[in-house]
């Protein structure tokens, strides 16, 4: 029988019209994506004004992306969506080290430089040295392990957003542990820095009173045959911005140490072991 749209059973009315041979988890996504966005305009009652907004919120989203730049990702990471999704994607039993969001900076085929070499190319900023073990939930030592690292410059921008400006690798390099499952590396201590906030996704955040800025940090991927990949961020101790931050990247254990060095070859040290779970243990 035929069922005609009321305010009362939209959702059902709606997810009643698919189809029979649907695919299974397309089915159960929209589902509950219709159930949950029906829920919601019920529950706030937004007017035709409102829900125009919303829409012309959306459009102008859409029209600002592009090759270098996505504002839907920056609409995820600001209302804390993309961490969300990288916690279900990423549970790991204790003592392993937490993953958090890749973030848009990343760029495959970073150079592999050798152990303890400097990956700042502009020689700006505070020198810092980054050094630690890859190891298992046991305590080993990972052999062979790589790691990928990456930086903001000391004026708070990625290499990828100043070309021209910035040396090509500028704080990138990947780093590869030998037997003893340890990663040395010079690079800068790290400075906080916005996220683009010149379009509707900064809009946005002024208007619910938010600040656009990140905490400081350096960037790992860090892979070795037969273990989990690990995304993750270690984070500058005592930023302002480390209960703030903008995208909701910052877990406790990742805050590092950044011990002041009196008299060494670098400003700064931060050691920081990362530990690995096996691929077997994943999803």
């Amino acid at each position: 029988m035929t069922r005609f749209f009321t305010e009362a059973d939209s959702a059902d009315v709606v997810n009643a019209r698919m189809g029979p041979d649907v695919e299974p988890r397309l089915r159960d996504v929209m589902s509950a994506l219709v159930r949950h966005l029906h829920a919601f305009a019920k529950e706030v009652q937004p007017t035709q004004r409102e829900w125009e907004s919303a829409i012309d919120f959306l459009t102008r989203t859409g029209q600002i992306c592009g090759p270098e730049r996505q504002e839907f990702i920056l609409l995820s990471d600001t209302l804390g969506l993309s961490m969300l999704v990288d916690a279900i994607n990423n549970r790991r039993p204790p003592g392993a080290t937490e993953n958090t969001v890749l973030g848009p900076f990343h760029v495959e085929g970073a150079p592999e430089r050798a152990h303890g070499a400097n990956i700042s190319l502009d020689g700006k900023g505070e020198s810092c040295l980054f050094e630690g073990r890859v190891l298992g939930l046991d305590g080993a030592p990972i052999a062979g392990a790589r790691v990928d690292v990456w930086s903001d410059n000391a004026e708070g921008f990625y290499d990828v957003q100043q070309p021209g400006v910035q040396p090509k690798w500028n704080n990138r390099g990947i780093f590869v542990t030998g037997e003893d499952g340890a990663y040395r590396f010079v690079g800068i201590k790290p400075v906080s820095y916005p996220i683009p906030d010149d379009g509707p996704v900064g809009q946005l955040l002024a208007r619910l009173g938010r600040h656009p800025w990140r905490p400081a940090h350096m960037h790992f991927l860090v892979t070795a045959p037969g273990w989990q990949t690990l995304v993750t961020h270690t984070f500058v101790g005592g930023d302002p911005y480390l209960e703030s931050d903008t995208v909701f990247g910052v877990k406790q254990t990742l805050v590092a140490p950044f011990e002041r060095v009196e008299g060494g070859e670098t400003i700064w040290r931060s050691p920081f072991d990362f530990v690995l779970v096996p691929a077997a243990a994943g999803q």
